[in-house]
């Protein structure tokens, strides 16, 4: 199910204002998938998630403030060390970030937008950031009363950007110029009220998984990188038949790099599900739901290597990791370190 371990850290976000420590380093056991806490930075303020780049050099982080901002890290045998102050995204409330085509891509929840800040050579940011707009609102006015970015990422091919918005029930396909300032090619309507958090790909990249936060559910669909088109195929549960809904919030989705198994996060549920994913990636089939090891996992992140799961649970504060079963993808609970107000983890 997964590759060769190698020599990788790990960076733990967090939310500075409800008491976490900023930017946590660790270092990870290959054999085991333990963490050992290093250092802490809270350079930044609220560094809720995290973007390493594909080099390894550099880290970068959202400051999910109402004045948004985003901030580059070098990363160095110490842990991360500030390129410069944070930079404005012109946008409020920045949740997610992701690296393309030589810019770091913000999606900011409150304002309904999405940013994009060149990055320099020097792995430093830009300070004029483009900025796209979102439209539209959703049926369940208390969380969809106008749009709400909260991921964006790149399409496997590298051509499209994908920004995913929980406000208006859609996912956005963007192309971009050569300045970094995006453009809607397409906006892909998903089921009324369901939420739509974060999107995930199937390894073989024709496929593409959101994940609902306003119904505990998951939307499988087709992606053409040729058209930049994606298409819904249908929507799987998340929790076991005569489980209710109420209090659930999916937040995160993983997919393993062989493409047959896939792992959600359920924030309330506080629960892991564990998704079969049929050999076309068409389908997917609950096989079951752990306990999370904490309250509210806020993110679940899987090491390259394919056989440790890890699950940021905010509200209980610690990072738990989990040994897969390479035959059936089901975690095992192996060990946890305290980590307050966690809010992603991430590997370089």
């Amino acid at each position: 199910m997964g590759t060769t371990d190698s020599g990788r850290r790990a960076y733990i976000g967090s939310f500075t204002t409800a008491g976490g420590l900023g930017i946590t380093t660790a270092a990870v056991d290959p054999a085991t998938g333990a963490l050992g806490l290093r250092r802490s930075t809270d350079a930044v303020p609220n560094p809720s998630y995290l973007a390493p780049s594909p080099d390894g050099r550099y880290l970068y982080a959202v400051s999910e403030l109402p004045d948004g901002a985003a901030a580059a890290f070098a990363l160095t045998p110490d842990g991360p060390e500030p390129l410069g102050p944070a930079v404005p995204v012109g946008g409020a409330d920045p949740t997610h970030l992701t690296l393309a085509d030589g810019h770091l891509v913000t999606a900011n929840y409150s304002s309904g937008s999405v940013s994009s800040l060149l990055v320099r050579a020097d792995g430093t940011l830009g300070d004029r950031p483009a900025v796209l707009t979102h439209r539209g609102s959703g049926p369940k006015s208390e969380r969809q009363e106008g749009p709400h970015a909260h991921a964006v990422l790149p399409d496997p091919s590298g051509r499209w950007l994908l920004s995913v918005d929980l406000g208006t029930d859609a996912v956005r396909v963007c192309a971009r110029d050569g300045g970094g300032a995006l453009t809607v090619r397409d906006e892909v309507a998903l089921r009324p009220g369901s939420g739509p958090r974060h999107l995930a790909f199937h390894p073989r990249g024709d496929r593409a998984y959101v994940i609902n936060e306003l119904d505990p559910t998951v939307t499988l669909c087709r992606w053409d990188a040729g058209r930049g088109t994606l298409t819904p195929l249908g929507e799987t549960r998340l929790l076991p038949d005569g489980t209710g809904a109420e209090g659930t919030f999916p937040s995160e989705l993983a997919v393993s790099p062989d493409g047959r198994f896939a792992w959600a996060a359920n924030r309330g549920h506080d629960s892991i599900s564990v998704l079969s994913l049929d050999p076309d990636g068409d389908s997917a089939t609950l096989l079951t739901t752990v306990p999370c090891g904490g309250h509210w996992p806020r993110d679940l992140a899987l090491h390259p290597a394919g056989r440790h799961l890890y699950v940021a649970n905010e509200r209980s504060g610690d990072i738990t990791w989990f040994t897969l079963d390479p035959h059936t993808a089901i975690p095992t609970r192996t060990g946890s370190v305290d980590a307050p107000a966690a809010s992603c983890v991430v590997f370089a």
